[in-house]
């Protein structure tokens, strides 16, 4: 068997950390696996959906590595819909409905207010032949619901274990709304049996679609001939706090964090281990996290998400980087200053737009910062002709020697007028990259 997975967002706005942690752990499940990772746009609400935010999608996930082997749109697959729909239909599984929202509404509270659930009652199924050419008469459009069996489905999860729901407390589902729109329910199990999906990873948030969605998988058996797909549940995020994030989740799209100037790698080293019994590291490649992957390793607790973590290993992941692989992009913004330069300054970094600066730094004009002219002018005079690379530990000492200054009386003002910042890389490759010529002159100030 193949392994099949597949990510499904909705072209309605950015995809976020929680859209892509899903996509992740697909990705990784597959690549681990050998499998095939399919990307399946579900722009069946054509209203909301936009070629726009499509685009982003894939720009967002190729970003991050996530490349896919088979892709979709579900807007271009109404017609197999329509032939489910129709099976399920002949089969009795499917059956009209006309009640208005407002009248599901009040029969809701109803029976809410006789401590009833509040479970659709199938009065649809008892409609005569008359009495629904009446309600088109009146010009209503029937929505239609699913059957369900009215039973415990159980499925064993690779995240959560055993798990049971019991369809009997639940409303039969609209799978077709009025205006003939197919609802996510029907395209989605459609596409998993069409497209033989062998395993849905998603958030605990659909275990009880997942209810509703076997009884349909079975129940179309018959046109699609293929095999229960494995289910994993993963956690939901939370926020550091412990808070849900379903309101903060907006302002961490990918596109953002891009722009932002965080690395892919740090994203997806923080999307894949947090919640898991791994430590929060940044992984030296996508490929690594693949091979690490382990839904064993996934706890049933919700998976904070914080951002100072975050922050955290994408300074790792540029203190990790090699000279070669920064290269083209320090080329981009006239920040190539050799691998020395990148070496010493890579540590010191946060963001990898900072290392412009340190650029300037070095070879750029700067506003040295001298509180005290007499220990500039005593470290000028004692100044090597002959500045090399390892120059620094001799003339800082013959400064202390001369000036009886040490420790950070001596360090912080060389650093100061050196670099104009109080903190910083290791200053004896810094001041060899800065060069005597430009020593000198900032040490006049």
């Amino acid at each position: 068997m193949t392994v099949k997975v597949r990510f499904a967002p909705s072209p309605t706005g950015r995809i976020h950390a929680g859209n892509v942690r899903a996509a992740l752990i697909n990705w990784l499940f597959a690549h681990k696996n050998q499998g095939v990772f399919v990307l399946r746009i579900d722009d069946t609400d054509l209203e909301r959906s936009t070629k726009e935010n499509e685009d982003l999608i894939e720009t967002d996930l190729k970003w991050l590595g996530l490349e896919w082997q088979e892709r979709y749109n579900q807007s271009k697959r109404f017609d197999i819909y329509q032939t489910a729909a129709d099976a399920l239909k002949a089969a009795g599984r499917l059956y009209a409905c006309y009640e208005t929202a407002e009248e599901l509404d009040r029969r809701r509270k109803v029976q809410l207010s006789r401590g009833l659930p509040p479970v659709y009652d199938r009065a649809g199924l008892a409609l005569t032949d008359a009495e629904k050419a009446a309600f088109e008469a009146e010009g209503r459009k029937p929505h239609w619901r699913f059957k369900l069996d009215g039973k415990r489905v159980s499925w064993e999860d690779l995240v959560r274990g055993h798990c049971e729901v019991d369809t009997t407390s639940m409303s039969d589902p609209v799978l077709i709304r009025e205006d003939g729109a197919f609802l996510y329910t029907l395209p989605s199990v459609v596409d998993d049996m069409d497209m033989k999906i062998t395993h849905v990873i998603r958030g605990e948030d659909h275990v009880a679609n997942t209810g509703t969605q076997l009884e349909i998988f079975e129940a179309l058996q018959g046109l699609f001939p293929v095999g229960l797909p494995v289910f994993a549940h993963m956690p939901l995020l939370v926020g550091a706090d412990g808070e849900g994030l379903s309101k903060r989740l907006g302002s961490m799209s990918i596109s953002q964090m891009r722009e932002d100037g965080l690395e892919p790698l740090a994203i997806t080293s923080h999307l894949a281990k947090i919640g898991t019994s791994d430590p929060l590291e940044a992984a030296p490649s996508l490929v690594a996290l693949a091979d690490g992957q382990d839904f064993g390793k996934m706890g049933r607790a919700p998976a904070r998400y914080d951002f100072d973590d975050l922050m955290r290993l994408n300074a790792g992941v540029l203190q990790a980087m090699s000279y070669a692989d920064a290269k083209p992009r320090l080329a981009k913004i006239d920040a190539d200053l050799g691998e020395l330069f990148w070496d010493t300054v890579k540590m010191n970094l946060h963001r990898f737009a900072e290392v412009k600066a340190w650029a300037q730094i070095i070879s750029g004009d700067i506003t040295p910062r001298i509180e005290d002219p007499a220990f500039a002018a005593k470290a000028l005079e004692l100044l090597p002709d002959d500045y090399g690379r390892d120059s620094w530990q001799a003339w800082s000492g013959a400064i202390k020697e001369a000036t009886g200054a040490k420790g950070k009386a001596l360090f912080m003002p060389l650093r100061q007028a050196l670099t104009g910042m109080d903190h910083g890389p290791d200053m004896g490759a810094l001041s060899f990259l800065i060069g005597r010529e430009k020593i000198a002159q900032r040490l006049k100030g």
